[in-house]
């Protein structure tokens, strides 16, 4: 009998307890951030988009040029090896934009002269789809770029 009393009060703390948590109130998500006072916030983030698009086209036109040169079309070596080089370059504006880092702007401009660089070699061959695709993606990245190495060191928020 001792135990079936034990057990019934077990029972009615744990409901007690259940009650008692469902009367608390569901947790929220938190709330989106504030919009950053950032003026230039905008400006960051496009080009951050804009640095990683080219790094994935410059990445794939190294690994054509790549296959191109295998297949014994040597003069697509060079093209690779830029591209390759300009995936770098685009690679890191992108993590330093996207973090507003102080250094953005000095690794846009090198970004942008990487990107110009890029172009002008795929532009030999724009008669590929690949090459051209490339040669518009570095002019895009380049400007943004530009633009991005204008704006400089900015107040940290």
């Amino acid at each position: 009998m001792r135990k079936s009393l034990f057990v019934a009060l077990m029972a009615f703390a744990g409901l007690s307890s259940l009650t008692a948590l469902a009367a608390l109130p569901t947790p929220q998500p938190p709330a989106a951030p504030a919009a950053a006072p950032d003026k230039h916030h905008a400006m960051y983030a496009e080009c951050a988009k804009v640095c990683a698009d080219c790094m994935l086209t410059c990445e794939t036109t190294a690994h054509h040029c790549a296959e191109l040169a295998m297949a014994g079309k040597k003069e697509h070596g060079k093209a690779m090896g830029i591209a390759a080089d300009c995936a770098e370059f685009c690679a890191l504006s992108a993590k330093l934009t996207a973090r507003h880092s102080d250094l953005a702007g000095t690794a846009c401009e090198a970004c942008a002269k990487a990107c110009d660089a890029c172009g002008a070699e795929c532009a030999k061959f724009a008669d590929a789809p690949e090459m051209k695709a490339c040669v518009e993606s570095c002019k895009k990245c380049a400007a943004s770029c530009r633009e991005m190495a204008k704006v400089g060191h900015h107040e940290k928020h």
